[in-house]
C-alpha cells in the first residue's frame, strides 16, 4: 500500500498552473502586453489623419494640382480602393513575418507617404503617395482586431473600444488642427498636409520593438495552434485532491499516467480533433452526456462545432457576407463624410476653419462612443439595437443637411458623428463572430477587403453627382438611401454566431 501511494505520488501527472502551457498570447509578458498598449494606441492615431487632414484643405489641393470635381471624387475614392486591395494580403504577410512586423512596416510607409505626398510632382505623383501610406493604413487596420484577439482575449471589447476611441481622436484633431495648424506655418497646403508624418514617424517606435518580440512576432499559424490546443485542455476539476492519482474520467493513476506521455506527444504532434478525445477515453461527448440525462459543459458544447483541418472557408458563411456588406456600406458614409461634409458646410457659408471644426466634431463623437459601444455589444447577445440606433441618427443628419445645412450645422454635425460610430461596432462583431485567432483573420481580410471593395464608387458618386448637378440635392438623396441597407445588413451580421459553424455546416 504505502509503495502503491509512494508510486502514485510520483507518477501523477503534474497539475499545471494557468499560465503553463498558454498560447503566445497568453504568456506575453506584463512589460509587452503594456508595449503593445502603447503601440495599438499611437498606431490607431494614425489610421485616419492621411484622409481627414485632406478633406479639410481638399479645396486648397484641387486648386493647387487643379483637380476637377470628378477628379477630387476619385481622390476620396482611393483610400476604399486601396483598403480593399492591399488589406486582403495583411493575413499572408503576418503568417509569413509576424503581425508586428507587418503593422511596424505599416506605420513606416504612412510616414513615407504623407511626408513625400505634397510635394510629389502633379495629379498621379499625389495619389502615388497616397497610395503608399494608405497601403501602410490598410494592412494595419486587417491586423488590429487580430492582435487585440489574440494578445488581449479576455478584453476584446475594452481593447477594441481603445483602439477605436484612438483611432477617433486622430481622426477628428487632423480635421481640426489642419486648417489652423496651415495658417500658422505660413499658409501652404503642402506643409499642413506633410506635418501628419511626424506622428507616424512615432508610431514606428513601439512597433520596432514589438516586432522583435517573439510573441507578438510570431506568425498567425503558431498563435492558431496554440488557441487550439487550449481550447481542447482538460480543465482541473475543484475540489479533487492530485493525491487520488485519478484523471477526469475516473482512471487509475497508471492510466493517468500514461495519459500523461501520451498528452506530450500530442502537444508535439498539433492538437487533436473533439473526435479524438473521446475516442481515447477523455471527457464524454455531447451526445453522450445527453444519453445520461445530464447537460453538456460549456467545453463539451464548444467541441460539437467540427474544427476543419483545411483552411476555413470564409464564404460559406451568410454572416461574414453581412459583416462585409455593412463594413462596406458604413465606409462609403465615412468616406464621403470625411472627404465633402467640410465642402457641404462651406458651400452654404459657413467659413473654412468652422467647417474644419464641424468635421472634427463629427469624427470627436468616436472618442466616446467608440469606447463605450464595443462594451455594450459585446454584453449583448445580438447587436442588432445598436445599429437601429446608429441608422436612425444617420438618416435624421442627411435630412438636416438637405433642409438646414448651416442652421443646424452642429446638430447635423452630432447625429452623423453618432452614425459613424457604426465602424467600431463593425470591428467588435469581427471579434464577435468568429472562435479562433485564424478566423478572426480570415474574417477581418474578407469583410474589410471585400467592405472596401463595396464603398469605392460611393465617393467617386458623390462628386459627379456634385459637379453636374451643381448642388448637394442628389448626393445627399444617396447617402440616405445607402443608410437602409447597411441597417439590414448589420442586423443581420449581429446575430448570435460564428463563420467557423456557419462555414461547418453548409454543404461542400
Amino acid at each position: 500500500m504505502a509503495s502503491e501511494q509512494t508510486r502514485t505520488t510520483t507518477t501523477s501527472p503534474p497539475l499545471r498552473t494557468p499560465g503553463e502551457d498558454e498560447p503566445p498570447r497568453a504568456v506575453t509578458r506584463a512589460w509587452t502586453r503594456r508595449l503593445l498598449v502603447v503601440g495599438i494606441v499611437l498606431a490607431a492615431l494614425n489610421l485616419r489623419p492621411a484622409i481627414t487632414s485632406l478633406g479639410a484643405l481638399l479645396e486648397e489641393v484641387r486648386d493647387g494640382l487643379g483637380m476637377s470635381g470628378s477628379a477630387a471624387g476619385l481622390l476620396t475614392s482611393v483610400p476604399p480602393l486601396c483598403f480593399a486591395v492591399f488589406g486582403v494580403m495583411a493575413p499572408r504577410l503576418a503568417r509569413r513575418f509576424g503581425p508586428g512586423a507587418v503593422v511596424c512596416a505599416g506605420m513606416g510607409a504612412i510616414a513615407t507617404g504623407l511626408l513625400v505626398r505634397p510635394y510629389a510632382a502633379g495629379t498621379a505623383g499625389f495619389l502615388a503617395a497616397s497610395a503608399l501610406a494608405l497601403m501602410g493604413i490598410a494592412v494595419s487596420n486587417v491586423l488590429m482586431p487580430v492582435i487585440v484577439k489574440r494578445h488581449f482575449p479576455d478584453r476584446v471589447g475594452s481593447m477594441t473600444g481603445l483602439y477605436s476611441m484612438a483611432l477617433a481622436l486622430g481622426t477628428s484633431t487632423a480635421a481640426a488642427v489642419t486648417v489652423p495648424m496651415t495658417e500658422t506655418l505660413g499658409g501652404s497646403w503642402r506643409t499642413g498636409l506633410a506635418v501628419w508624418a511626424a506622428l507616424a514617424a512615432a508610431a514606428v517606435l513601439p512597433w520596432l520593438l514589438l516586432a522583435r518580440d517573439r510573441g507578438v512576432g510570431a506568425g498567425l499559424d503558431a498563435g492558431a495552434g496554440g488557441a487550439r490546443t487550449a481550447d481542447k485542455r482538460p480543465e482541473r476539476r475543484p475540489g479533487k485532491p492530485a493525491e487520488q492519482g485519478r484523471s477526469e474520467a475516473g482512471k487509475p493513476a497508471e492510466q493517468g499516467r500514461s495519459e500523461a506521455g501520451e498528452e506530450s506527444a500530442a502537444r508535439a504532434r498539433g492538437p487533436r480533433s473533439a473526435a479524438q478525445i473521446h475516442a481515447r477515453g477523455g471527457r464524454p461527448s455531447a451526445a453522450q452526456a445527453h444519453a445520461r440525462g445530464g447537460r453538456p459543459s460549456a467545453a463539451q458544447a464548444h467541441a460539437r462545432v467540427p474544427r476543419p483541418s483545411a483552411p476555413l472557408r470564409i464564404t460559406r458563411s451568410r454572416t461574414a457576407w453581412a459583416l462585409a456588406v455593412f463594413f462596406g456600406l458604413q465606409a462609403t458614409a465615412a468616406y464621403i463624410t470625411m472627404g465633402w461634409m467640410p465642402q457641404i458646410f462651406r458651400d452654404a457659408g459657413v467659413p473654412a476653419s468652422t467647417a474644419g471644426l464641424l468635421l472634427a466634431v463629427t469624427m470627436a463623437m468616436g472618442v466616446p462612443l467608440a469606447f463605450v459601444i464595443p462594451r455594450v455589444a459585446t454584453r449583448l447577445p445580438q447587436q442588432g439595437p445598436i445599429v437601429l440606433a446608429l441608422g436612425g441618427c444617420g438618416l435624421v443628419g442627411y435630412a438636416g443637411l438637405y433642409l438646414a445645412p448651416a442652421g443646424g450645422a452642429w446638430a447635423w454635425a452630432l447625429l452623423l458623428g453618432v452614425a459613424n460610430c457604426a465602424f467600431p461596432l463593425a470591428l467588435t462583431m469581427v471579434g464577435m463572430r468568429a472562435r479562433t485567432g485564424v478566423g478572426v483573420a480570415q474574417l477581418s481580410a474578407f469583410a474589410q477587403s471585400t467592405g472596401y471593395l463595396i464603398s469605392i464608387p460611393g465617393p467617386l458618386l458623390v462628386g459627379v453627382l456634385y459637379q453636374h448637378s451643381g448642388g448637394w440635392g442628389l448626393p445627399l438623396a444617396l447617402m440616405a438611401a445607402l443608410m437602409v441597407p447597411q441597417t439590414v445588413v448589420g442586423v443581420l451580421a449581429g446575430r448570435d454566431r460564428t463563420v467557423e459553424e456557419e462555414a461547418a455546416r453548409r454543404p461542400r
